[in-house]
């Protein structure tokens, strides 16, 4: 099969996962001279409701950062977050915050956005979607990856053709972290069934790079994302000004 066509199916294989655990780390540089990591593991279920439990263990920027790191879950349309940085800043009580997805897309919540929004560099489907737009796909040899036997994938993308084959929700998010970029080069491990096992994202620009690497497992397997304890869960207060 070329490598090419090999790729594609993955990409396939990928859109129709419906559970999978990664563990991932991501560094950037930016053209002002300031660098981030964010490093962590996200589990993702689709049935019987999207579901995703992330925890960021490194969230850095520049001289910030955010102690103890951060928890996120996300069950439909509904968010709780822990991060120590957000509850002090909105007077919280309770370690986790309950929020819509909306009201933290509404940029009142920066930390919480943030570490939400750095999750989508982990998800599965967007990141092989992203490699389908390669023109220069080559096989390059086979390598065992989490004792997986795995075919490993080498080539570049142009970052404004494979945004454009995201959908709507995932496509602003994946330009605005890639945006600067005019190529990015990855590697792809995917083993007998078609599915990734490693994927590795690296790309610079003057005075700016970003390399992301992820290593996915348990696949289709049962996981249990659910909500913290009610008893410690609060609401975001609402008469305090955040910004």
């Amino acid at each position: 099969m070329a490598a090419a066509e090999a790729v594609a199916q993955t990409a396939e294989k990928a859109e129709a996962v419906t559970s999978y655990t990664v563990d991932a780390v991501a560094e950037f540089s930016h053209s002002k001279g300031e660098s981030g990591k964010v490093q962590g593991r996200m589990v993702y279920q689709s049935k019987p409701q999207l579901g995703v439990d992330v925890t960021l263990d490194t969230v850095a920027f520049g001289e910030n950062s955010l102690p103890g790191g951060a928890r996120a879950i996300l069950l439909g349309d509904t968010a709780y977050v822990k991060v120590d940085a957000l509850k002090s800043a909105t007077g919280a009580t309770k370690p986790w915050i309950k929020a819509s997805v909306s009201d933290l897309d509404g940029g009142h919540q920066s930390e919480a956005n943030d570490a939400l929004s750095r999750v989508r560099q982990f998800d599965l489907a967007a990141a092989v979607k992203l490699v389908t737009a390669s023109k220069d796909i080559k096989a390059v040899g086979t390598e065992s990856v989490g004792g997986a036997d795995t075919t490993h994938y080498s080539g570049t993308f142009p970052v404004d053709e494979a945004v454009k084959l995201l959908d709507d929700a995932k496509r602003a998010p994946a330009a605005d972290q890639l945006g600067e970029f005019k190529d990015i080069k990855f590697d792809l491990w995917a083993d007998a069934e078609s599915l990734p096992r490693k994927i590795t994202l690296n790309g610079s620009a003057e005075g700016g790079s970003f390399n992301a690497t992820m290593l996915f497992k348990g696949y289709n397997e049962p996981v249990e994302i659910s909500a913290p304890p009610a008893n410690e869960v609060g609401e975001i207060p609402q008469q305090k000004n955040f910004n």
